[in-house]
């Protein structure tokens, strides 16, 4: 009798919160999923074969390493290769990674980043696949790109097949900058792509085959698994920090527009708990936010202005998106009428810019909009020529 009783009266709220037996639920948007958590579309291939692997801490499936989950499905894991910050993301920018034999696994790590970019016929011959699974931000000075081009050009020069578990670009929602030119290649710029190009590492390693911006790129067997469920539109926040000092959304967003104040005295905090979230100087003042840059171990041990108190502004909570000049031009007007020399480092800023017109605009004093309009075009052409290779709508 109870139950009978529970039973009316469960149906009765049902019925009074309008969940009719005739009403429709709903409906849930289709949960994105990576390209390495769909292993019912990728295990099929590395069956009986020998697999390197280009990956780091952001290669993770629900906080399982890439390197874990393929061991427990039985893949022959050969070789893993560490770009920039290495394996385990715990080197500074820059520091030079060496090549080790993984404690856990007891797997050879071969480092690709510093002089040795590329492995040898050697090593390759060794290996049947290589698989490229890194968590991107979409900006082109971001290293990880560089190092996925010299392994699919090492991949298709040896006949070793390559695949891309794909991942979602953060900042995909913005294609500017200038044109990367020849003249100014280098690790840090490699294709004639703008700054921010608007792709995923999938959609890019399917352009640099394409466009055959790698030798022997019509020998490379290329195989991109896509992510599930992801648009151009979807929001997408990454759960584990790309690199040391990148450590938080608000990082990954400022990245494109205070990157180059890295080839300028300025500091954006490395050696701060907020890297690339503020801007700051001593003698002369930015703003009116203080901060004292010390070492950080595995993220930044000689920081600009280590263990000095600099004065700037803190972009914490700002909503500055894409590519943004503005802070950059209003610091170099400001050091400038100090007699102080902002560009110190200037064939750094022009490779990092991948042109010295943009250096050469902001000493002409042109405004952020006159620069971004000698843009346009460029940017037109390439949104263009990308468009076959896009996976995403």
């Amino acid at each position: 009798m109870l139950l009978r009783v529970f039973v009316l009266l469960a149906s009765f709220l049902l019925l009074a919160c309008g969940h009719s037996p005739g009403a429709k639920m709903p409906l849930q948007s289709p949960q994105l999923t990576v390209a390495a958590a769909q292993l019912e579309q990728y295990l099929p291939a590395l069956k009986g074969q020998r697999v390197g692997l280009v990956v780091n801490q952001t290669s993770q499936v629900d906080g399982t390493h890439l390197v874990d989950l393929l061991r427990a499905n039985g893949v022959n894991i050969v070789k893993i290769f560490a770009p920039e910050h290495g394996f385990r993301g715990d080197h500074d920018a820059g520091a030079h990674v060496k090549s080790t034999v993984d404690k856990k696994t007891g797997i050879d790590v071969i480092s690709i980043y510093g002089s040795n970019k590329k492995p040898n016929a050697k090593v390759l011959r060794e290996l049947d696949v290589i698989i490229f699974d890194i968590q991107d931000v979409g900006v082109r000075f971001y290293t990880y790109i560089s190092s996925m081009h010299y392994m699919m050009e090492a991949a298709a020069q040896n006949n070793v097949k390559f695949m891309v578990f794909d991942r979602p670009n953060p900042n995909i929602a913005y294609v500017d900058g200038p044109i990367l030119e020849p003249e100014f290649r280098s690790f840090v710029g490699m294709h004639p792509i703008p700054v921010l190009h608007g792709m995923t590492v999938g959609e890019l390693a399917k352009m640099i085959k394409g466009e055959s911006w790698i030798d022997s790129a019509n020998e490379l067997d290329l195989s991109v698994f896509p992510v599930a469920n992801y648009t151009r539109n979807t929001p997408y926040q990454v759960p584990v920090k790309p690199s040391p000092n990148l450590p938080n959304a608000q990082s990954i967003t400022l990245y494109p527009s205070l990157c180059f104040f890295e080839a300028t005295p300025i500091t954006i905090g490395r050696g701060t708990d907020f890297p690339f979230q503020v801007v700051g100087y001593s003698p002369v003042a930015l703003g009116e936010f203080s901060f004292t840059p010390r070492a950080i171990k595995g993220a930044s041990m000689s920081p600009k202005f280590k263990d000095v108190k600099v004065q700037g502004i803190d972009l914490r909570d700002s909503t500055i998106k894409g590519l943004d000049l503005s802070l950059f031009i209003s610091a170099y007007k400001k050091l400038n009428a100090n007699d102080l020399v902002f560009f110190e480092r200037a064939s750094f800023m022009d490779k990092l810019a991948g042109t010295d017109k943009l250096r050469l605009a902001i000493k002409a004093g042109q405004s952020q909009q006159q620069i971004k309009q000698s843009w346009q075009q460029g940017l037109e052409r390439f949104k263009q020529q990308r468009k076959p290779y896009l996976l995403y709508q």
